[in-house]
């Protein structure tokens, strides 16, 4: 997958932005606060139909406007798109590919793949569960569509067996019905089980090969604690034996939906255990990791958005890093200084300035 051209209006500080990426690796450098990462955010935005920044995609929309407008001309697979998100004020908004608004685009089942790094979504190793576990499930999805509706159907088969409980402990007494959704959360919750564990598998060994070649000391290991057991008979008769505590509860306390990712550097939880610098680049390695097994899985590389990396990077690292990113698929990546990424100067590659006066606000060389 490769992007063409952003077009933009009134996204954050940019009121009109063009842009051609290079076909490799595009470089925006410039000073704090020239709107270097709020570009990174535009193409995900136009891209996904998503902030990957903002609590509300609203909060995008430039100070004392009442609209954005995002387009984003990509080829994949040798075929040429276009799509657009325009979003309002209060809220409505639209996106299309090719002019119409397809339901599984908006589903998120055609997309294009899109990985971000930015310095303050280290809440994926220090925040919540659900944020992981999120993370991990559209990971999932994007590799093997069926595991999106799998999840959905647990999702709502949990939603149901939560209102039977809740009932049983209004009433004082256990519906028969509560059986028939024991099996569907077994089947639906072991084979949830068994997709993470794939995709994890898949990631162990690039994210430890990433994290080596980054610097961070110490084998970095992704591990899946699943919430429930693996084996179906197993899983059935945990949740039946939790049946009347579940039901004092009035919730479901077992199952996939209670799992956790952890990231492990030398056997310790890097959540609680490791710096900044460290929790940074086990990030960076999770990306790459990912870039790698989607490449492999689906034959297209995912567009790599990459904001002030190099920041906490030496020479050999950076170096490093470029030639990772350049020659396969697509880069974006953010600095405050040109040098800061060591990218080779031929056609493949594009820089970008910002901090000019409004007039030369973008200049491409």
């Amino acid at each position: 997958m490769r992007v063409l051209d952003l077009d933009l209006r009134d996204f954050r500080s940019h009121h009109r932005l063009h842009l051609k990426p290079g076909a490799s690796l595009t470089v925006i450098a410039g000073p704090n606060g020239s709107g270097k990462t709020n570009i990174l955010e535009a193409l995900h935005f136009g891209l996904t139909g998503t902030s990957c920044r903002a609590a509300m995609d609203r909060q995008t929309i430039a100070w004392k406007e009442s609209t954005t407008r995002v387009e984003v001309g990509f080829e994949n697979k040798s075929v040429v798109h276009t799509t657009a998100v325009a979003l309002q004020r209060s809220g409505e908004k639209l996106t299309t590919l090719d002019g119409a608004a397809p339901e599984r685009f908006e589903a998120g089942l055609d997309r294009p793949a899109v990985l971000v790094f930015l310095p303050d979504r280290l809440s994926l190793i220090t925040g919540s569960p659900t944020e992981r576990r999120s993370h991990f499930d559209q990971l999932t999805a994007s590799l093997d569509h069926t595991s999106a509706a799998m999840k959905a159907s647990y999702t709502r088969a949990l939603t149901q067996r939560n209102a039977l409980l809740g009932s049983a402990q209004r009433s004082g007494s256990t519906p028969t019905s509560l059986s028939a959704w024991n099996e569907q959360l077994t089947e639906l919750g072991t084979g949830l089980i068994r997709s993470r564990d794939e995709t994890v598998e898949a990631l162990s060994e690039p994210i430890a090969e990433a994290a080596v070649s980054l610097g961070l000391t110490g084998e970095l290991v992704l591990t899946h604690r699943p919430g429930g057991a693996r084996d179906p008979d197993t899983f059935r008769s945990e949740l039946e034996e939790r049946t009347q505590q579940d039901i004092n509860r009035g919730f479901t306390g077992y199952g996939p939906h209670r799992a956790e990712f952890i990231f492990k550097r030398e056997g310790h939880d890097l959540k609680s255990t490791g710096s900044q610098g460290e929790k940074r680049m086990a990030l960076l390695s999770l990306l790459l990791a990912e870039r790698e097994l989607i490449t492999q899985r689906t034959g297209t590389t995912p567009l790599l958005l990459l904001d002030d990396v190099m920041s906490e990077l030496d020479a050999d690292r950076r170096q490093f890093l470029t030639n990772t990113v350049y020659g396969v698929g697509q880069c974006v990546i953010t600095a405050t200084e040109f040098e800061h990424v060591p990218a080779p100067k031929d056609d493949a590659v594009v820089l970008i300035a910002l901090g000019q006066p409004p007039e030369e606000e973008l200049r491409a060389a």
